[in-house]
């Protein structure tokens, strides 16, 4: 009886193990839009969240304050230093006398303990 019952909880250990290592990938987006008249970037990271008109949707860090960048390729060492790796980039025009519109899509693995899915 006693080798069952060990059996059982060895057996339990592995079940709850493999389920606390099961990845999934996430993604995110990175947009630098152009200020006007000036040569700095307004940038923006959508992670796919619902976003509302009424709630701060700025990034934050873990300690709740504010991320400022100064330059594009500061918030692009900023996601790589998070573990995001970059898969594409592009620019987007919204017309043809403007100025584009950079597009950075990024890439991280999570535990799917830790993603809200």
């Amino acid at each position: 009886m006693k080798k069952i019952i060990i059996i059982a909880c060895i057996l339990i250990g592995f079940k709850s193990n493999a389920q606390d290592t099961a990845k999934v990938e996430q993604y995110c987006e990175v947009v630098a839009t152009p200020r006007l008249l000036s040569n700095r970037v307004t940038i923006d990271v959508d992670y796919g969240e619902v976003r509302s008109l009424w709630k701060d949707n700025r990034l934050k860090d873990e300690s709740g304050k504010l991320v400022k960048f100064n330059t594009l390729v500061d918030a692009l060492n900023y996601m790589g230093r998070n573990g995001w790796k970059l898969v594409n980039a592009f620019p987007a025009y919204s017309s043809a006398n403007s100025a584009p519109v950079y597009h950075y899509v990024f890439r991280k693995e999570f535990l799917k303990s830790e993603t809200s899915e």
